[in-house]
């Protein structure tokens, strides 16, 4: 959020991204800020740094004029004046420019107001409980994955070989940024889907109560091949840049490795019918599919269902 914040204002007042420095939220300072949650960091951060920017410009847009005059032997006006490269322009390309520190210098000696606070309120989203219905959202985001697993029949451990990545951040601010998210965000779900379980006693006791119980992905649990593409020409109107959220979206695209492996796991026992599998698709979960597929289908004990995983393991399914 703070490396989007710095490029928005930047953006705004004409400056390097580098020329912005970004402060931890303080209510001393703005007291009824929004919560970083629901992947709206950006969106409501993003306008309010805008709407500030622009009244920023508002008034420095005059000091300019007044220093350009001197060179141009009239005043251009205030509001056709243009931000960027560090200078102030009458327009984009003009010979004739003012510094951009210069503007604010002259500013602080006329006692022009250098701070402001910004706002923004999503518009037009509402929601009636009663009625059930309405318009909770603003937007939607979407997004597209294919997934590559290798199930071992022996221990029901899995890999996750390869996953292809489409999501629509809308015109992305940072796409450095946008791809780790959308990365992180998948990963996360990879865990929810697979390894994060939740277990507890007949006392209702939590059990799976620290690292070395509760199985967070890793590195090494990352796809071996891992590609994200970011859809193109995909600006969303009315909102920070153009952009769309890409915190959270991602997590739900994680269900592409799951459906892959009960895919796998299909392949053990005889083609067709239903393949139950548990969420999370633990290792145990995914032995004991495996298991049953191979008993019900084919009519076999347990220990007769061993001995098929031994023969379809061996066969390189």
């Amino acid at each position: 959020v703070h490396t989007n914040m710095a490029m928005i204002a930047a953006n705004e007042l004409g400056l390097r991204s580098e020329q912005v420095r970004i402060m931890p939220t303080s209510t001393d300072k703005v007291p009824n800020t929004s919560a970083t949650a629901a992947s709206c960091g950006t969106d409501l951060n993003g306008a309010a740094v805008r709407n500030a920017c622009e009244i920023l410009r508002g008034r420095l847009a005059p000091v300019a004029a007044d220093l350009l005059k001197a060179k141009l032997g009239r005043r251009p006006l205030p509001e056709k004046m243009h931000f960027s490269d560090g200078m102030v322009w009458i327009r984009r390309g003009a010979k004739s420019a003012a510094p951009f520190a210069e503007v604010v210098r002259r500013a602080y000696q006329q006692r022009v107001s250098l701070s402001s606070t910004g706002f923004y309120a999503t518009p037009g989203i509402h929601w009636d409980r009663v009625a059930g219905r309405g318009k909770p959202f603003h937007y939607f985001a979407y997004g597209a994955a294919v997934s590559e697993v290798e199930v071992d029949g022996f221990t029901g451990m899995h890999r996750v070989l390869r996953v292809d990545i489409l999501h629509d951040v809308g015109d992305s601010i940072n796409e450095g940024v946008n791809r780790g998210q959308v990365e992180g965000g998948f990963v996360q779900g990879m865990g929810w889907l697979t390894t994060e379980e939740l277990k507890w006693d007949d006392q209702g006791r939590l059990l799976t109560h620290s690292p070395d119980t509760y199985k967070l992905p890793s590195v090494g649990d990352t796809p071996q091949v891992f590609h994200v593409t970011l859809l193109k020409k995909a600006r969303q109107e009315n909102v920070t840049c153009g952009s769309k959220a890409v915190g959270e979206p991602p997590l739900m695209l994680a269900i592409a490795v799951r459906e892959a492996i009960r895919d796998a796991v299909a392949a053990f026992g005889p083609p067709g019918g239903e393949v139950p599998l548990a969420s999370p698709a633990t290792c145990e979960a995914i032995f004991m599919a495996i298991r049953r597929r191979l008993e019900t289908k084919a009519g076999l004990g347990a220990k007769n269902a061993v001995e098929a995983i031994k023969i379809v393991a061996n066969a390189g399914v």
